[in-house]
């Protein structure tokens, strides 16, 4: 489920609530609300998460990023999270490719990535002006858009798959399966359920398991 590998890899949230930058939000942050993961809080947080991180850089990237979250009701630890992939690693490339598209849009000749990164400094790129701020709100909206309606269609397929799942392990096996099924899917179909009956018949007393044996 998509919860659980969301917890796997989720921040601490009291690392989130420690953020100096985010003081002056208060006892917003700890509003339980903001820790829920489903379909709508962590969809919008990534659409909210992946807008952010293309705005004037941390810390009001994150700042931004949590004012936003509480207003939606988003998950905050996962919005403020993915602002950090733009950081002073990724700057360089992640705003070349905002003002090359700019420049592409604005019908302007855009210099080198060479050239700009060896210049590279986030003022220096700020002055660059309206190609790069085309860019950057491009890119900001193109990123909140497949953020939200791609993490709301995976999660709505991986609760299919666990519902077909579920569904296979309480039927009867049949050659109907076995025939909408590829080669493939239909072994993973058995791999869950013989995987799952083990794990039945582990939890049974000693004496009912001594009996299925």
């Amino acid at each position: 489920m998509p919860k659980k590998f969301l917890r796997r890899y989720l921040p601490d949230s009291k690392k989130i609530k420690e953020i100096k930058a985010l003081e002056f939000l208060g006892d917003k942050l700890h509003s339980p609300n903001l820790l829920h993961l489903n379909r709508r809080s962590v969809s919008r947080a990534f659409a909210i998460g992946l807008w952010a991180m293309y705005t004037p850089p941390l810390p009001w990237q994150q700042i931004i990023a949590a004012v936003l979250a509480i207003y939606f009701n988003a998950n905050l630890p996962i919005a403020v999270t993915l602002v950090w992939i733009t950081n002073p690693l990724t700057w360089a490339p992640m705003y070349y490719f905002a003002y090359k598209i700019g420049a592409i849009v604005m019908g302007q000749t855009a210099f080198s990535f060479d050239k700009f990164s060896e210049l590279f400094t986030v003022e220096k790129a700020l002055e660059l002006g309206a190609p790069l701020l085309v860019g950057c709100a491009i890119l900001m909206h193109v990123g909140a858009v497949l953020g939200y309606f791609g993490i709301d269609f995976l999660w709505r397929r991986s609760v299919r798959h666990q519902w077909e799942l579920r569904k296979f392990r309480n039927s009867k096996l049949n050659t109907a399966v076995l025939v909408r099924e590829s080669h493939s899917s239909y072994k993973k179909l058995l791999e869950h359920r013989q995987k799952h009956e083990k794990g039945r018949v582990a939890s049974l007393p000693r004496s009912a398991r001594k009996k299925l044996t």
